[in-house]
């Protein structure tokens, strides 16, 4: 077990080193600066999209645009936020949470293309339906002699895309908020437990297929973001007088990185950090990587530049309002210096410190449905990988494979999990950008076309 730890350690961090920050960063920022900063300049346009404005129900799709950024969102904005922002705190200091802010940033313009990309080269499967996501643009923007590529993001999707991190983190604060405090001690069997009740969940809505995950996705995001909005409002407010301090505190630390503890990156600390930072950003709004333009892909529309104009929106509310609501939480009550936890179980103690009484079975009700939503948008991600690898009749398979995974995730350690999540995350998203960036001049002609349209 130790060996196979410290195998998925060497092969996240080999995964991740300069050519894929370049092509992450430098590539975002490239995007940005083609696209004029459209992603800022038509927020207001977004928000009308999303809200149905422009919706027909004629247009080829499965989805609506809502439904689509909350299932993307149902499976971003959950254990990236909350597990995934501790970890980076524990190990980078508050300085991470700046470069997971420019990561967000830049990630706008990344998923605004990508999520383009998967309407305007929507590709059929071996059943003869309209699929959208990286391995359908890559073969039909770049053509079959790219197939190599599409197939290398599908087989890393179906890794990248098992929910063994979010299990791992639910079942610890199961343990850690639910459990140990009112004396049930935790053993194998009782994580066996947690993980055979999440199998039952999950299974009842992923075998009901995209519409059932949509459609349950849709009610369940909206409430636990606003819910978890308010409880950690409560927190700022009683901690009022820190909060100046701390966001001050990020922008200062993320340049001088003194309370950086990993490994160093391009010879130093600031580098490590800085990857650190851009690493935690990726797991946690998936910008780049080449999920979210699946389900973006199933949208009901015809116009390339509107559903990504709404898949934009995801960085902004997934890092730079959820993950800094977390990350203020922690720093603001301390937690982060007087306790050794990481991951969920840091979260919960400032939740626990700021909120006595109840405040960790918030956050528990909070990362519960945000952990369960995320089980459902990652099954659909996954069988689409075993769909175009394999066969439309052949992706129902993927479904069982994700459920004993879920197993997996409930008796394994954090660091094993994270990890492997950690390096199919960045292998699918090699792919992922390469075929982006050589057809973002496609996508900007498309923008210019819509523009004109519009006015």
């Amino acid at each position: 077990m130790q060996f196979l730890e410290q195998f998925l350690s060497d092969f996240s961090s080999f995964v991740w080193g300069l050519p894929l920050l370049i092509l992450l960063i430098g590539g975002g920022l490239y995007l940005l600066l083609l696209s004029r900063f459209l992603p800022f300049r038509y927020l207001g346009h977004a928000i009308a999209v999303l809200r149905g404005k422009y919706d027909n129900p004629e247009d080829p799709g499965q989805i609506s645009h809502f439904q689509a950024l909350t299932t993307a969102l149902s499976a971003t904005v959950g254990m990236g936020n909350i597990a995934g922002v501790a970890v980076a705190i524990s190990i980078g200091g508050p300085g991470a949470v700046f470069w997971m802010w420019v990561s967000a940033v830049i990630g706008m313009s990344t998923k605004f293309y990508t999520s383009a990309l998967s309407i305007m080269f929507r590709g059929k499967d071996s059943a003869g339906e309209l699929q959208g996501g990286p391995m359908y643009f890559i073969v039909e923007g770049l053509g079959k002699a790219w197939k190599p590529l599409a197939i290398w993001f599908s087989v890393s999707g179906l890794v990248g895309a098992l929910p063994v991190f979010n299990v791992n983190q639910l079942t610890q604060a199961i343990n850690d908020i639910l459990l140990v405090p009112n004396g049930v001690k935790v053993t194998l069997f009782s994580n066996l437990c947690i993980g055979l009740f999440l199998v039952l969940i999950t299974g009842i809505v992923i075998l009901g297929g995209l519409k059932r995950i949509s459609k349950t996705a849709s009610k369940l995001v909206p409430a636990m973001v606003v819910l978890y909005f308010l409880a950690v409002l409560i927190i700022l407010m009683a901690n009022i007088e820190s909060v100046p301090k701390y966001l001050v505190l990020i922008v200062k630390d993320a340049f001088n990185a003194d309370n950086f503890l990993g490994d160093s990156f391009l010879g130093g600390t600031l580098g490590g950090l800085i990857l650190l930072g851009i690493r935690r950003g990726a797991f946690s709004n998936e910008a780049g990587i080449g999920t979210a333009p699946m389900a973006h892909g199933a949208a009901k529309t015809n116009e390339p530049v509107r559903e990504g104009l709404v898949a934009m929106m995801g960085p902004a509310i997934d890092t730079l309002v959820v993950c800094t609501l977390t990350a203020l939480a922690i720093l603001v009550t301390g937690v982060w210096q007087s306790t050794d936890a990481n991951g969920v179980s840091l979260t919960a103690s400032a939740f626990a410190s700021a909120i006595p009484g109840f405040g960790q079975y918030i956050l528990l009700l909070c990362i519960a449905v945000f952990s369960i939503s995320s089980l459902f948008s990652y099954a659909y991600y996954g069988s689409k990988c075993m769909g175009f690898l394999f066969g439309a009749d052949k992706k129902q398979y993927y479904n069982y494979i994700y459920i004993v995974s879920i197993i997996l995730g409930a008796i394994t350690t954090l660091s094993m999990m994270i990890n492997l999540i950690d390096g199919f995350f960045a292998l699918m998203a090699f792919p992922t950008m390469l075929a982006t960036l050589i057809l973002a001049p496609k996508v900007t002609k498309e923008i210019k076309r819509y523009i004109k349209q519009m006015q």
